[in-house]
C-alpha cells in the first residue's frame, strides 16, 4: 500500500530509480530515491562503464505537492571511464527526465519555471512561483530566459538593413529584419561593409536588400548578394521627402508675402512687412558662433585643407564641419534654428501684427488684449515680440527711405524731399 502511494505522490518514478522512503515535514515532502541502473554512458565518448568509483547524493527541487514543496533526495553512482583517450577519467550517472547536469531541480520544475519566465519574465514570474510553492528568484528566471536556445529564422527573400545607435554619435550597430514578416532577423556588432556583407554571404537567398541610401550598405549588399536588388523602403522615403521639404521652406519662408492686414479706413496703414519670424537670425551668442565657424571652415577649405583636420584643428565634430561646407552661407544654418520651434504666441501673431499696423504698438495693451482672448502666456514674451517687430519694421522703412529718397518725421507722417 506504502509502495502504491508513493507511485501516486510522485509523479517522476522511472525504472531506473527506486522510491525508498517518504517523508512529510510540516513544510515540505522528502522523497529518499536510489539509481538502479547497472550501466551509465559517458558524456564525452558515449562508452558505457560499469566501474563505480564513488555514491554520493543529490538534491533536487521538484514540483510541489499538495502546496508542499518537494525535495528529492537521490543517491547517484560516479562511474570511471573506461576509454584511455577519453579526457574525462570519472563521470556522474545521470536520469532520463528527471537530473540535468549541475541541475538542482528536476527537469519537470525546470520546465514549468522557464515556461513561467517566458510568459511573465522577472519579478511577476517570481511572485507566481511563489505560488507554486517553488520560490525563485527573478535573476534567476532571466537566466532561464537567456538559457532558452535561439530558433533559427529562414532568411527572408526581402531584407530591410538599417542602422540603430548603440551610442548616439559614437558606436551604431546594425539591425537585419525580415520585411515580409516584421520580425528581426539579427543584430549586427557594427555597421561596417565587411560585417553586413559576410552575413549576407553566410545566408544566401536575399532577393532583395531594403536600405536608405547608405553607401556602406549598397556596397555591402553590392559584395555579399550582388544578385540582390536594391530599393528604398517607404519610411526613409518620407523621411527625407518631408526633410526636403521644411529645409527648402524654412530657407525661402522671407520671401513669402504675409496677408495683408484688415483695418479700418479712418486708421493709416503702412505697408506689410515680412514677418519676424521668417527672418534668420542675425544676432546672438549663437548666431555669432556660427558664423564664426562658417567663416573659418571656408577659409580653410581654400587653402585645401581636409575636412577631418579641419575638425581636428577647430575641435569640431565632423559632421558640424561637413554642414558647415555644405553650406554657402551660414544664414542656411541659421534659418530653421528658431523658426521651427512652436511658441504659444504663435496662434495669436496675427492678431499683433494686424493690431501693430493700425498702430499700435504698446505691448501693455497688446498682451491685455491676446490675454482676453484666451492667451496663456507672459507678458514678457510679448514685449519681446513687439521690440522685434519694431526693429524689423524700423529697418525696413530705413531701407525704403534710402532708396526712395523719402525721409520719415513720425511713425505715419512724411515729407517729400526735394
Amino acid at each position: 500500500m506504502a509502495d502504491e502511494l508513493l507511485q501516486d505522490l510522485w509523479l517522476h518514478q522511472t525504472a531506473d530509480v527506486a522510491v525508498n522512503t517518504l517523508t512529510v515535514h510540516p513544510h515540505r515532502i522528502t522523497v529518499h530515491a536510489a539509481t538502479t541502473s547497472g550501466l551509465a554512458s559517458c558524456p564525452s565518448c558515449a562508452t558505457l562503464s560499469g566501474r563505480v568509483h564513488s555514491r554520493y547524493v543529490r538534491r533536487l527541487d521538484d514540483a510541489s505537492v499538495g502546496g508542499r514543496p518537494v525535495v528529492i533526495e537521490l543517491r547517484v553512482r560516479r562511474f570511471r571511464c573506461g576509454e584511455p583517450s577519453c579526457p574525462r577519467a570519472t563521470f556522474v550517472e545521470q536520469v532520463p527526465g528527471l537530473t540535468f547536469r549541475h541541475g538542482r531541480r528536476s527537469q519537470g520544475l525546470q520546465a514549468v519555471l522557464r515556461r513561467v519566465a517566458l510568459m511573465l519574465a522577472g519579478r511577476a514570474g517570481a511572485r507566481l512561483a511563489d505560488v507554486l510553492a517553488a520560490p525563485v528568484g527573478r535573476s534567476t528566471l532571466l537566466r532561464l530566459i537567456r538559457a532558452v536556445p535561439e530558433t533559427a529564422l529562414p532568411v527572408p527573400r526581402v531584407l530591410g538593413v538599417d542602422e540603430f545607435a548603440l551610442r548616439k554619435g559614437h558606436v551604431y550597430a546594425t539591425v537585419l529584419v525580415g520585411i515580409e514578416t516584421r520580425r528581426v532577423v539579427d543584430l549586427l556588432p557594427d555597421r561596417s561593409v565587411e560585417t553586413v556583407s559576410a552575413w549576407l554571404t553566410d545566408h544566401p537567398g536575399v532577393e532583395v536588400i531594403c536600405r536608405d541610401r547608405s553607401g556602406t550598405f549598397a556596397e555591402a549588399g553590392r559584395v555579399g548578394a550582388p544578385d540582390a536588388i536594391h530599393v528604398a523602403d517607404r519610411y526613409h522615403l518620407w523621411h527625407n521627402l518631408a526633410e526636403a521639404v521644411e529645409k527648402t521652406v524654412l530657407q525661402h519662408r522671407a520671401l513669402l508675402p504675409e496677408p495683408a492686414p484688415v483695418v479700418d479706413d479712418e486708421l493709416p496703414t503702412v505697408a506689410a512687412l515680412p514677418s519676424v519670424a521668417s527672418l534668420p537670425r542675425t544676432t546672438g551668442r549663437l548666431a555669432d558662433r556660427v558664423r564664426e565657424h562658417h567663416a573659418a571652415v571656408h577659409a580653410l577649405i581654400d587653402d585645401g585643407v581636409a575636412l577631418r583636420t579641419i575638425a581636428d584643428r577647430l575641435g569640431l565634430a565632423r559632421n558640424t564641419v561637413r554642414r558647415l561646407a555644405r553650406a554657402a552661407d551660414p544664414d542656411e544654418l541659421l534659418v530653421g534654428r528658431w523658426t521651427g520651434r512652436a511658441s504659444i504666441l504663435d496662434p495669436f501673431k496675427s492678431h499683433i501684427d494686424q493690431r501693430f499696423a493700425q498702430g499700435l504698438t504698446n505691448a501693455r495693451r497688446l498682451f491685455e488684449e491676446i490675454a482676453q482672448r484666451g492667451y496663456p502666456g507672459k507678458e514678457q514674451i510679448v514685449r519681446k515680440y513687439v521690440l522685434r517687430r519694431r526693429t524689423s519694421s524700423s529697418t525696413a522703412r530705413q531701407s525704403i527711405s534710402c532708396q526712395s529718397g523719402v525721409s520719415s518725421s513720425g511713425p505715419f507722417a512724411t515729407t517729400s524731399a526735394p
